[in-house]
Formats: C-alpha cells, sequence, structure tokens
C-alpha cells in the first residue's frame, strides 16, 4: 500500500482503486478495523466509476502504530493530513463505527472545502445515553461513564448472536481476519476518549449531505439512532438496514452498497 505521512511524521496508509479521474470516496474503517475491512465495498464503487481510498489511520492496519498520543482530535486531523497530502477535491467521506467519528473530529477542527458529503456507517454521534438522547451505547449512563469501557467494549447482550448470523459471520471474519483483540492501554485511551465524545453539535452545523446508516440489529446500540442524527443535520437522511449488525457494511454488503451508491449518485 502506498504511505503518506502525518504532520508529526507518523506514517499512515492507503489503498487506491478505480478510476483515478473519479470522484474520491475516502474509507475510514473503525476501532482496531484495518482498511481491509472495506474488502465488500472497494470493487462495487471502483466499478461504478469512483476513486476508492481505503485509508489507514495511525494505529490501524498497516499504519505506524504509536503507542501513545491517538485520540480523537489526532485522528481527525490524520484525515485533514490525508485528503491535503493527495489534494482531493469534492470526495465523499465515509466512516464506519468509529471512523464515522473521526468524520466529524475532521469536520470539527476543518473546513470542509475538500469534502462534498459524508456517510456515518452505524455509529452514533453520542455513545453516553442521557436524558436528551436515549440512543447511545446499550447500559452507557453517567453513572458509570469513568469505568463503561475501562477493560475494552463489554457485551451487551444485544443483536444475533454470532453463531445465529451464518453467512454474516463468515463475511465478517473475512473482513477482519487478522485483527487483534486484546487492547493496549493506548487503545483502551482511545475507546474512552471515543465514548466520551458528543458530536451532534458539528453534526448540525454541517452543511454537507449526510447520509446515517444503521444496523437493524447493532450491538452496540438502537438503529434510531440514525433517524435522530439525520434529524439533526440540515441536510442529513437515514437507513436502517435489515438483518444487519454493527458491522453493517460487511454483514450485509449488497444492501449497504445499493443504498450508497444511490446516495452518491444523488451528491451534487
Amino acid at each position: 500500500m502506498p504511505s503518506i505521512h502525518a504532520d508529526d511524521g507518523v506514517r499512515l496508509e492507503y489503498g487506491a482503486h478505480g478510476d483515478p479521474a473519479g470522484r474520491p470516496v475516502v474509507l475510514l474503517a473503525g476501532f482496531k478495523a484495518a482498511a481491509a475491512s472495506w474488502r465488500y465495498q472497494v470493487p462495487a464503487l471502483a466499478h461504478a466509476g469512483y476513486r476508492v481510498l481505503s485509508v489507514d489511520l495511525r494505529g490501524h492496519g498497516l499504519a505506524e502504530r504509536p503507542a501513545t498520543g491517538v485520540d480523537m482530535a489526532r485522528r481527525g486531523k490524520d484525515v485533514a493530513n490525508v485528503l491535503d497530502a493527495l489534494d482531493l477535491h469534492r470526495a465523499v467521506l465515509v466512516g464506519g463505527s468509529m471512523g464515522a467519528s473521526t468524520v466529524w473530529s475532521y469536520l470539527s477542527q476543518s473546513a470542509a472545502e475538500r469534502v462534498a458529503a459524508a456517510v456515518s456507517v452505524d455509529q452514533t454521534p453520542k455513545m453516553l445515553n442521557t436524558a436528551d438522547w436515549p440512543h447511545g451505547f446499550y447500559g452507557y449512563a453517567e453513572a458509570n461513564a469513568d469505568t463503561y469501557f475501562a477493560d475494552g467494549i463489554p457485551e451487551t447482550g444485544h443483536g444475533t448472536p454470532l453463531f445465529r448470523r451464518g453467512p454474516r459471520l463468515l463475511r465478517l471474519l473475512r473482513a477482519m481476519k487478522g485483527a487483534e483483540r486484546e487492547l493496549s492501554p493506548g487503545e483502551l485511551a482511545l475507546l474512552h476518549d471515543h465514548a466520551r465524545a458528543d458530536w451532534r453539535p458539528v453534526i448540525a452545523a454541517t452543511q454537507l449531505p449526510v447520509l446515517f446508516v444503521a444496523g437493524a440489529e447493532s450491538e452496540f446500540w438502537p438503529s434510531s439512532h440514525a433517524a435522530a442524527a439525520a434529524a439533526l443535520a440540515p441536510r442529513g437522511e437515514s437507513a436502517v438496514i435489515a438483518h444487519d449488525g454493527h458491522a453493517a457494511n460487511i454483514e450485509q454488503p449488497k444492501a449497504f452498497n445499493a443504498g450508497l451508491l444511490d446516495f452518491l449518485a444523488r451528491v451534487g
């Protein structure tokens, strides 16, 4: 994979596919996931004529792995570094899980001059459940906010059990092959920073078209987050994919790709 260096010297990696003259679609994977997890989207996007860039930000996939200093603000800066280094214009940012929050981090720090639209894949903009936001991570509330993610991502008891997902599980295992399950202290710190963020003001302020996608059977949060987030955005829309878990683009790639391509075709 080609590489670039962030403004602090850390090496980032990306894969390039499709028409170099096509509209850029930048794919940002979630926590612990590599750029290769977009394996079911890259061919479809390339076939449709897009320039597809699947990115490994620091600490993920083939990118450099600093032991410390990785938080959501730094991830947003990494996206800015990628867009600048590749001189991308009118790009569509597609983020899965933490990758979606990374899009909001980028937009909170940078003007949207290089971006035409954004897609959030099964990521609530606020993981902490509060009276004004009941669409957060199952079981995560003010009472346990400092400890809930202390040891990793908790089991919630929601969603379809893995052993009952059939082909969905096989696709998930292929896409996440090689992902490490154990979390380092730096990764736990990133997870906590991610969990405490509230991106609703950023969403409300953006003038970009935004598609919020939810898996109907997400393990992490109710699918209602997609419509609630879309209602915040001046140009937001939402979709819920049936029989789909948190890895919405992986478990049901045909349905996800169809919706993504339709949205891309409508982006001005």
